[in-house]
Parts: C-alpha cells; structure tokens; sequence
C-alpha cells in the first residue's frame, strides 16, 4: 500500500490528521526535523527526517507515496528574522509542491489559513470568494501564508491534483507547543488575563478541522478552497465560555485599541534590542485584533459534508487537557 506523507505532523493541526489518517487505517510517513518528537510518541508512523528548507529531503519522504497533506507552516506572529519564515513558509511550499509534481502524486491537500482570506472586518463573514490582495495581510505569517496559497493554486493550475483547506482557528487537546491561540487559553487559565482587547474570532475543534482536510482530499475539487471554521465568537463571549468551563472570573477591563497598539510598539523595541527574547504583546497581533475574524464555512458543509462539533466542546478538552499535562 502506497503511503501518505504529512508534513507538520508534530505540530498542532499536522498531529490530528495524523491520527484521523491512522484511525482510518492508512499507512503514514511523517516529515519531522526531529525523528524522536514527544508529539509522534506511540503513534504508529514512519518518521522521515527532512526540512521544507532541503529539497533533497523533500523528494526522499515523497519517496513511495500517493497522497500529501502540506499541513507545516513556521506560525508565530513575531519572529527576529522574517527571512527564515518566506523560506519556510513559501520557498518551502514550492520545493515540496514541485517534489510532488514530479513523483506523480493522486492527491495534495494543502493547508492554508483564514488569515490568507478575503474579511471585511466589521463582523460580516468572509468566504472563499471574498477578494483579498498581500496589500492587505498584517505580518509576516500572513503575507507568508498568503503568497505560498498563491503559490499551491499556481502548482493546481498547472495540473497538480491539489486541494486548499482554509482552518480558522483551531483548537482543542495536544496544542503542546502551544500555539498563540492556546497560550491565549493557557495564560486566562493561569490567571494573567486581567483585561482584553475586544476582537472577533472564527473557532473550530481541531480534530474537526483534521476531519476536514480528509474530506477535502476524497471529495474537494482540484483547484478551490475550503473553509475550515465554525463559530463566530467576540473575545470577550470566549472568556465569558471559558469562564463557566473552568470556574474561573472573566476579565471584564476592555482595553483601549491604540493606547495597546503603542505598547506594543515599545515590547517589541525591548525585545528586539534590549531582552533579545520574544515580545510578550507583539505590535501584529494587535493590528490583526482590530478586525473581526469571521467567516462562512458553508461551502465545507455543502460540498465536503463537513459537520463540526460545538466550540464549547473543544474548550472543554482544552482546558482538560492543558491542566492534566501542567501547563497551569
């Protein structure tokens, strides 16, 4: 049996389509820079050891197999050197989607973002069709996710069987890292959420969002993308959920956008020239906070037969989890 090779699966996302791909008995290879990853423990895969930054990796994993799910991405919203980020991020995405040109793949699945999506901002949901140009990305994860999306619908329109998935945000069990979302959780669990700036999120179980991209490879048409999100939440109804999940106080100080914004500004100088570390407020994720994320997973639903679960539920094994492995 030919294999399926996922890129990114030690880390949030790439992990539940690991185990959605086991749990439907298909033999899986994963692209890891570390072969002994604490996240790959006790699954039962194929390690290939590589780097989206070396294509002779590349091409070795795709090695005997017949489908790929690009699910890594460098997802930070700060990063001392960009430059690092566009060679993973796009320089990668090519090398691998011309590695799987070349092999004669039957099926890409290429993970993008909402965040590379059309949004009007002012609590309208966007779609798949909602015009958007890279003028319009805040940051660095987003321009880079943006032009690497560009770069898998070029490979599709040049005859490569690639489907786009576009997760919201995801969240649930075995964010180990975690990721800016879930130290989000992890810092109101901990009692470090005295106020907020208000903004809107799109929120999704990640495990529906590992069920998707199955969904998109077995009944997603070459070429278009996906929405995988669901519930349109304000920040201030997540803490109000999270409050009643974890019998915790939500923090009730909304703060004001620009005074924020200058803040942060000033952590990011600290950081950059003075702690050398990562900023504790970076200035893009308050610009990404003054739009309204909201989307329309529609098109998931109609055309995958995509049914997510309750956010709720997904902040429930949220919170159990980050409290049964320490986090709090």
């Amino acid at each position: 049996m030919a294999k399926t090779l996922v890129t990114g699966g030690t880390g949030f996302v790439g992990r539940a389509v690991v185990t959605e791909l086991l749990a439907a008995g298909r033999e899986v290879r994963v692209l890891a820079r570390n072969p002994e990853h604490p996240a790959l423990a006790g699954l039962a895969v194929e390690v290939a050891e590589g780097d989206l930054r070396d294509p002779a990796s590349l091409e070795q994993a795709l090695k005997g197999c017949s489908h790929l799910f690009h699910v890594a991405a460098d997802y930070r919203l700060w990063v001392p050197d960009p430059e690092v980020m566009y060679a993973i991020n796009v320089e990668g995405t090519r090398q691998l989607l011309t590695a799987a040109a070349m092999g004669g793949l039957k099926r890409v699945v290429y993970t993008s973002t909402v965040g590379a999506l059309g949004n009007p901002g002012d609590g309208t949901p966007g779609t798949e069709e909602t015009p958007v140009s890279l003028k319009e990305m805040v940051g660095h994860y987003k321009r880079s996710k943006f032009l690497a999306e560009q770069t898998a619908l070029d490979f599709a329109r040049k005859g490569l069987p690639l489907v786009v998935v576009n997760p919201s945000t995801p969240v649930g069990p075995w964010d180990w890292r975690p990721t800016p979302t879930g130290q989000m959780l992890v810092d109101f669990l901990k009692g470090r959420m005295p106020a907020y700036l208000e903004t809107g999120l799109n929120l999704v179980h990640v495990q529906d969002v590992a069920r998707g991209h199955l969904l998109a490879e077995a009944k997603g048409r070459v070429g278009e993308k996906y929405i995988l999100g669901h519930e349109n939440l304000s920040l201030s109804r997540i803490f109000q959920m999270l409050g009643e999940i974890a019998g915790l106080p939500a923090p009730k100080v909304k703060l004001p956008y620009w005074p924020v914004l200058g803040l942060a500004y000033v952590n990011e100088f600290w950081a950059r020239y003075l702690s050398r570390g990562a900023p504790r407020m970076s200035v893009t994720a308050v610009r990404m906070a003054k739009k309204f994320m909201y989307f329309d997973h529609t098109k998931a639903v109609k055309y995958l037969g995509w049914t997510p679960t309750p956010v709720r539920r997904a902040l429930e094994e949220a919170v159990e989890w980050f409290r049964e492995h320490n986090y709090i």
